[in-house]
């Protein structure tokens, strides 16, 4: 099991500036409806062939829309290396819910 955080406690890490990389990993067509600001996007299908754009020293919190495909991409990274790996707990659908219902909702 990948260790998790909040949508709040990422709000948190947000406000206070610290050095993290939100990776999504859902499609194009989820991306394009709704998202975090500056977040990386790479589908879960492409993640492999795609680590090297992941900045490697800093906490990777992983997103996708329910926390389901961003937990298998959270442990794909652990398996590749990254040693400080975060899923968010409900996705991009809790982060509206609970931080921000301007995003969007699918």
């Amino acid at each position: 099991m990948v260790p998790f955080l909040t949508p709040k406690q990422l709000q948190e890490k947000l406000n206070n500036q610290e050095t993290i990389c939100v990776l999504d990993v859902r499609e194009d067509w989820e991306y394009e409806i709704c998202r975090l600001e500056k977040s990386l996007h790479i589908p879960l299908g492409d993640l492999e062939n795609r680590l090297q754009e992941i900045p490697y020293l800093k906490t990777i919190v992983v997103v996708c829309h329910h926390g389901i495909r961003s937990q298998k991409g959270a442990l794909k990274l652990i398996r590749a290396g990254f040693s400080d790996v975060l899923n968010l707990s409900g996705g991009i659908d809790a982060w509206a819910k609970e931080v921000d219902p301007g995003i969007g909702f699918y």
